[in-house]
């Protein structure tokens, strides 16, 4: 169980981080891959709500039905699925839209003067909403992991997809507003620390609880919290890049992935 607990915690702490890929990408290339991007986050977005709807919801029935009996764990699962999505967007309710972290934004952008006061309160703003955004995430991958290492590290690579544009989106407002390149990657790799963060403190107030009961409905709101997140942030961010056939493209492979990942391993 020790062994589980400290890779499911390493799967998260590397997922989060890749926030810092998204910013030493607006550092050390010239163009925003608009392709790259678009159809990175469709595949991401087609591993989450794959996983999500064919084991992490399959395995949280389970688990509710062994506990509870079959119906009233196919009413907690539902439940628990619902409750995950209503806690994801009431987080994603209290970000103002014009500060919202999931907005599309270019490397070219970088290439603006310094000095504006407005966007650096805009940069750290980014900064903190992805930080709190990053808490049930950090917890998705950290569930997903100590239920099942190999779904763990499918969630975690779609994760940290997921979080190279955010590093983009906190270090071009911080760049645009210092001229600092150290000081716009390092809030911006910082930001992504909230997802370890986040699946330590699930793990400390949930770990004397944790049985058939209690993981069943973490990982119904897990599937929920992913779901969210792919259909409210991820592709629409992809399909804001610009490149609309190359998201959905990206999203079928996402699914195709995943499905012959469980299939064959």
């Amino acid at each position: 169980m020790h062994d589980n607990v400290m890779l499911a915690f390493a799967m998260t702490m590397l997922a989060g981080l890749s926030t810092g890929i998204g910013s030493a990408m607006a550092f050390f290339t010239k163009r925003t891959s608009t392709r790259f991007l678009s159809a990175s986050l469709g595949f991401s977005a087609g591993v989450m709500i794959y996983v999500s709807f064919v084991e992490l919801l399959e395995i949280a029935r389970a688990n509710l039905g062994a506990a509870l009996g079959a119906t009233r764990g196919d009413w907690c699962t539902a439940g628990g699925f619902f409750g995950g999505i209503l806690v994801i967007a009431l987080i994603d309710r209290i970000v103002p839209s014009y500060e919202n972290p999931h907005e599309a934004r270019s490397i070219e952008e970088m290439s603006s003067p310094a000095g504006d006061k407005k966007l650096m309160r805009m940069g750290l703003l980014t900064a903190l909403a992805i930080g709190i955004h990053n808490f049930p995430e950090g917890m998705a991958t950290f569930a997903a992991a100590l239920s099942d290492p190999k779904i763990g590290v499918s969630v975690a690579v779609a994760i940290a997809i997921h979080n190279i544009p955010e590093g983009i989106a906190v270090s071009v407002p911080v760049f645009f507003a210092t001229g600092s390149r150290g000081k716009a990657f390092w809030l911006s790799f910082l930001s992504g620390l909230a997802e370890p963060l986040g699946a330590l403190i699930g793990y400390l107030i949930l770990r004397s609880y944790l049985g058939p009961t209690v993981n069943g409905l973490l990982l119904a709101s897990v599937a929920g919290v992913m779901v969210f997140i792919s259909l409210d942030e991820l592709f629409p961010t992809a399909r804001k890049y610009g490149r609309g056939h190359l998201a959905i493209y990206g999203l079928v492979a996402g699914m195709a992935v995943m499905a012959l990942s469980l299939l064959l391993l």
